[in-house]
């Protein structure tokens, strides 16, 4: 079948063997310990990708982070070590280094920056991060699986303490949502040039076009406006001194702005998916965190009633391959594929009715331990509240129907 098939790109696999040589090269001393490590996904020919330049999403303080980022990578070569955030500050002249973390959380939100491992040194101690730097922004299926926490990150950013970076993660998380809703594959390949090309056109005609993680809706509520420039402007406190005799306006002024971000509501809270949680569920242990929080998403496009079964057809697809059957290589996409069978009506459990059968033969053996279990504690509490000086024999012959034994009188 279709949704078979692997949809990872064949260089997101080259990666991870990237990744695990810098991982190595990291253990064996080949770097500065407690140091983070680049990989530059990108022609390194190009000065800098035009999408990037042109990004309608990115503040220019998220651009020139992501060009620091990318000249470091470039003056340090193939064992390239991530910049402190102090030095990405001092490089782009901003303000501090929460203005560099910020624009790092927003590049990380929007996939041009994945956060692929954390090493650790022989002894436990944290060793570093091993991040990787994209020419254009990752479609979901490479950030799943070269970003294992990217949807939880997602997740807490909807709490973060900077507006911008909540706005940012509560729109790629709406147009994960609507692209669900509407019954999109949001996994399934696309073509790189037709991507890119949509991309572009999006920047330079705007109206109903999709960039990139970002439907058209979503992306006309975020794009830039001179709102932001000037927030912008106001992050980069090398570029602008304030005027003493205009202090009192700027206050005023700044004070507007802040009541103005840090009570934007959170859009992924009011966002028209229902939430589903997955603790009420049995969700095959194959699936791991990502994999598990976008499987929420896809069950909330179905009733309640097939959520469980439709898990128990995946348990038992994934039962299957012990016995000889294809291996499903992208799981998500085939749970999407038993989704859309379920709103089209035509949803019939076939693998998973042996999953729910051994479920249900598990429940009832606990349901007769736990009857054993009540029977053996009911007897003790009987025999600890037996009379005192009454034998178990004589309890036995109380039983049968027997005459007590006299008492032997002692000697």
């Amino acid at each position: 079948m279709a949704q078979d098939d692997s949809e990872i790109r064949p260089e997101t696999y080259a990666l991870d063997a990237l990744i695990r040589e810098t991982l190595s090269r990291k253990h064996r001393g080949g770097s500065a310990a407690n140091s983070d490590a680049l990989l530059f996904l990108g022609n390194w020919h190009h000065a800098f990708p035009v999408v990037v330049v042109q990004d309608p999403i990115l503040e220019p303080v998220d651009k020139l982070v992501w060009m620091v980022i990318c000249q470091s990578g470039r003056g340090s070569g193939a064992k390239a070590v991530f910049p402190s955030y102090a030095d990405i500050a001092r490089l782009a002249n901003v303000s501090s280094t929460s203005t560099v973390s910020r624009a790092i959380a927003i590049l990380r939100a929007t996939r041009w920056l994945s956060l692929c491992a954390r090493s650790r040194e022989a002894d436990g101690r944290f060793g570093g991060n091993v991040y990787a730097l994209h020419d254009e922004p990752l479609p979901l299926a490479d950030a799943l699986h070269l970003d294992p926490g990217y949807m939880a990150f997602l997740e807490d950013a909807a709490n973060h303490h900077h507006a911008r970076v909540r706005r940012v993660a509560a729109a790629v998380s709406k147009s994960l949502d609507e692209d669900i809703e509407s019954g999109k594959d949001v996994l399934a390949p696309v073509n790189p040039m037709e991507r890119r090309l949509e991309a572009i056109h999006a920047i330079q005609r705007g109206g109903n076009r999709r960039y990139f993680s970002f439907n058209a809706d979503v992306l006309e509520s975020l794009a830039n406006s001179g709102a932001n420039v000037r927030s912008n402007q106001d992050q980069n406190s090398k570029a602008v001194k304030p005027d003493p005799q205009k202090s009192k306006s700027v206050r005023r002024s700044s004070s507007r702005y802040i009541n103005t971000t840090t009570t934007t509501p959170t859009d992924s809270k009011d966002s028209a998916r229902e939430t589903v949680s997955l603790e009420s569920l049995i969700v095959p242990p194959r699936l791991k965190d990502n994999q598990r929080a976008l499987t929420a998403r896809y069950l909330g496009t179905i009733p309640v009633e097939h959520r469980q079964p439709v898990l128990d057809e995946l348990a038992g697809r994934f039962l299957a391959e012990q016995h000889g059957a294809k291996p499903v290589y992208d799981e998500l996409r085939y749970l999407h594929h038993l989704c859309v069978q379920v709103n089209r009506g035509g949803f019939v459990p076939n693998l998973g009715l042996k999953i729910q059968a051994e479920r249900d033969r598990r429940r009832r053996e606990a349901e007769r331990m736990r009857e054993e279990a009540a029977e053996r504690e009911r007897e003790r509490k009987e025999r600890a509240a037996r009379p005192p000086g009454e034998s178990p024999l004589a309890e036995i012959r109380k039983l049968l129907g027997m005459p007590n034994m006299p008492e032997r009188k002692p000697r």
